[in-house]
Order: structure tokens, then C-alpha cells, then sequence
């Protein structure tokens, strides 16, 4: 890690690419919860963009399709009580 001026520091590494773009993906589909299972926290929680690598439009369908999946009781909305 680098330092700038004030003390912060910069992160220098590789990009991560969204895979739904790399796949070709058209859909996200909610009824495939193992692949959606890889976007949630072992809490439950959706994660975040950051931390997913997704596209910005990738990440609204994933969430959208978390949450569908969860209404139809195929994904917990809260893991580990």
C-alpha cells in the first residue's frame, strides 16, 4: 500500500470483474438460490458491491432476486439465531 499525503493509504490490485458480464448472464434468476447464496453474508445479509465485484446493474438484479428468493422461503432472511 502506498501513502498519501495525510496519512491515507491507497490499495493497488486487480479489478474485480462482474461474472454475471462475464457469463453473459441476461437474468438473474431467484429460484437459483446456491448461486445467490454466494452474494449473502453467513448472517443473511446481501453484501455489498465492493466486496462482490458486481456491475452496478448486476448488483440491483442480484439484490432484487435475494429478496424474491426469501419471500418464496428458498433463502433465510436472518442465518445463525
Amino acid at each position: 500500500m502506498a501513502k498519501k499525503k495525510g496519512g491515507a493509504t491507497t490499495r493497488s490490485g486487480k479489478k474485480k470483474v462482474c461474472i454475471f458480464c462475464k457469463e453473459n448472464v441476461e437474468y438473474v434468476d431467484y429460484k437459483d438460490y446456491n448461486m445467490l447464496r454466494r452474494f449473502t453474508s453467513e448472517r443473511g445479509k446481501i453484501r455489498a458491491r465492493r466486496v462482490t465485484g458486481l456491475c452496478p446493474q448486476h448488483q440491483r438484479e442480484t439484490a432484487r432476486a435475494i429478496k424474491r428468493a426469501r419471500e418464496m422461503a428458498l433463502l433465510p432472511y436472518i442465518a445463525g439465531r
